[in-house]
């Protein structure tokens, strides 16, 4: 994304490398509202904020994300495991100079 910086495709490249992280690189079990655990369907990404600070770029993003509520798995269980829409917002500190990036779950 870094490289995308100051192009009209800067947004897009960010979705699209975002999308791609790992369920782990992202606070998404910290974000869940309804379900216990994150599910391994694909996030959606949405750009919400864009600053260019001295060192870094500051962006602020939506994911969409499915959360699971896990039963205990048996038979006769009532609330077997369902996928719930969650959603949390993330700050992406970019390092203009290394790309390295840090996220952080905004509340």
């Amino acid at each position: 994304a870094l490289r995308a910086w100051g192009t009209p495709e800067f947004e897009a490249v960010l979705k699209q490398e975002v999308a791609q992280l790992d369920a782990g690189q992202l606070p998404l079990q910290q974000g869940l509202s309804t379900g216990n655990y994150v599910s391994d369907a694909p996030i959606t990404v949405s750009v919400n904020r864009v600053t260019e600070l001295e060192n870094i770029i500051r962006v602020t993003a939506g994911v969409f994300y499915q959360g699971i509520i896990g039963g205990c798995s048996c038979t006769d269980d009532p609330t077997p495991a369902s996928d719930i829409n969650e959603y949390c917002a993330v700050q992406l500190d970019i390092d203009l100079v290394s790309a390295s990036t840090a996220v952080v779950l905004l509340t």
